[in-house]
């Protein structure tokens, strides 16, 4: 069978082996069939995923480097970071989404259990001013905006706690120091269905097949605050167009596999897919779009 490549492709990925990032890359590499003679995870973890980009930046643009990467990356991080090592719109050409994954606030023992609905809570919240604050995985992330724009549509304060990665600031939600957190659903779905924490509401279009009692936001009366991540693949913006069509295609075809759904699925995250174009699109929206929420929540640009 003849390659769209010859050699073989790498794949960068910017977090660590093992995570959800990593996972998902190594299920899409393994059936790729067809690209190139093999597709290599090529881990290259630190400064939030910008490393990563910053190589795929700089490579060959002949479809031999790919990368993966959390859309954030791409529209959030411009106005989160006062310099970036790469522009987003002009050093990459986007390839095709690859999944999306929703977000849930949860509750722990430090709110009485009384508290079962967003509305309580928000409540709560206001009569308890000590105790409203939320933990995320750290200052200028995606559920540290989400936690903003629900307190500016609610209009109480919620007090924001940057930790060093969500499962710290789970664990700080099961010990009873903190009130909240706003973390990925594969982050939360063990202790939610083990009754440590409650989850009040999730950001998704539609409620999770994992927690189908979980309201999403517009049911709960915040139809603007519906939000999800989600992971796709870039390539170098010199890369032919071609080239990027075959890529589409090979990509496609790994995520109608029954095995690259059943990996999705054990993560918590739902297969997505668009044209090269629908998917450029939808970065430049998702830009904008965090452009207006970033500026109106006075969030200062990270050196």
């Amino acid at each position: 069978m003849a390659h769209t490549i010859a050699k073989p492709a790498r794949l960068i990925v910017g977090f660590p082996a093992g995570g959800a990032p990593d996972v998902i890359a190594r299920l899409i590499a393994e059936h790729m069939r067809g690209y190139a003679p093999s597709v290599i995870v090529d881990n290259r973890p630190g400064a939030g995923g910008r490393i990563a980009l910053e190589l795929l930046k700089s490579s060959e643009a002949d479809g031999s480097v790919i990368a993966l990467t959390p859309i954030d990356q791409l529209a959030l991080f411009p106005h989160i970071y006062s310099r970036l090592g790469y522009d987003p719109l002009e050093d990459f050409a986007a390839v095709t989404p690859l999944c999306s994954v929703q977000f849930l606030l949860t509750i722990g023992p430090r709110v009485p259990a009384s508290v079962k609905t967003l509305a309580e809570f928000i409540d709560w919240c206001r009569h308890n001013r000590e105790a409203a604050a939320y933990g995320t995985a750290g200052a200028g992330t995606h559920p540290h905006f989400i936690g903003i724009s629900l307190a500016r549509a609610a209009r109480f304060e919620f007090v924001h706690v940057a930790y060093k990665g969500g499962v710290t600031a789970v664990q700080d939600v099961l010990g009873g120091h903190l009130s909240a957190c706003i973390s990925t659903i594969g982050t939360l779905l063990s202790n939610v269905q083990s009754g440590g924490l409650r989850a009040l509401v999730t950001t998704a279009p539609r409620r999770s097949a994992a927690l189908p009692d979980v309201p999403t936001f517009k049911e709960a009366g915040y139809p603007t605050l519906e939000s999800v991540e989600r992971f796709g693949l870039i390539v170098p913006s010199r890369t032919p167009a071609d080239t990027i069509g075959r890529l589409h295609k090979a990509v496609h075809e790994a995520l109608e596999t029954d095995a690259v759904r059943a990996g999705l699925a054990k993560l918590s995250v739902e297969p997505a897919e668009a044209l090269p174009s629908e998917f450029g699109r939808l970065i430049g929206s998702e830009t904008r779009r965090w452009a207006e929420v970033v500026k109106d929540s006075g969030f200062k640009p990270i050196d």
